[in-house]
């Protein structure tokens, strides 16, 4: 994100890149960048990927409000009540937590604290992405136990937590430790 371009071979051949450069991970500065340009970047990149994922948990926290509206709500057995709530707290939680970043930004704008703020936005972040995973398994084991019972629950949800915890964490945390050697 935010205007990455491939490393140049060589001073004669700027355009060209590098075919391994796509391979190794980015240095914690670009050559010519300032701190202060790395931490604009780094944050301008964060502040990218939360409106993204802001957006999704806005969607699904809607729905979560409307539901008790709807006829079939008083449907729902005492333990879907409580996996519902469960649902909208997660849900409210991880908005807040996505949304924390930006608020953390305009009360400490122009006051030079922009590293302690791409820091705190970043745990803000993972913390806020785990709360969404946890917000979409529990709604969509409560959509899932509306419908059926027993077996395909269970393995409606195992494939969900799998995936959300495959996609969203082993996998970038396995690539991570795997540039590090």
């Amino acid at each position: 994100m935010g205007g990455d371009a491939p490393a140049p071979v060589n001073a004669q051949d700027p355009g060209a890149a590098r075919p391994e450069a796509a391979a190794r991970p980015e240095p914690a500065a670009r050559p010519s960048e300032t701190e202060a340009e790395r931490d604009d970047r780094n944050l301008i990149e964060l502040l990218q990927e939360l409106r993204v994922g802001g957006l999704g948990v806005q969607v699904l926290f809607g729905f979560l409000l409307a539901l008790p509206f709807t006829t079939r709500f008083v449907q729902l057995s005492h333990a879907q009540r409580a996996l519902y709530v469960a649902s909208l707290l997660l849900a409210a939680t991880s908005t807040a937590l996505l949304l924390a970043p930006v608020a953390y930004h305009r009360l400490v704008f122009r006051q030079h604290r922009k590293e302690l703020l791409v820091n705190d936005a970043n745990i803000l972040a993972i913390l806020g992405l785990v709360a969404v995973a946890l917000a979409i398994c529990a709604s969509v084991l409560l959509v899932v136990s509306y419908v059926d019972r027993g077996a395909p629950v269970v393995i409606i949800m195992i494939f969900v937590l799998c995936l959300f915890g495959g996609l969203w964490f082993a996998l970038p945390l396995i690539r991570r430790l795997r540039m590090r050697d």
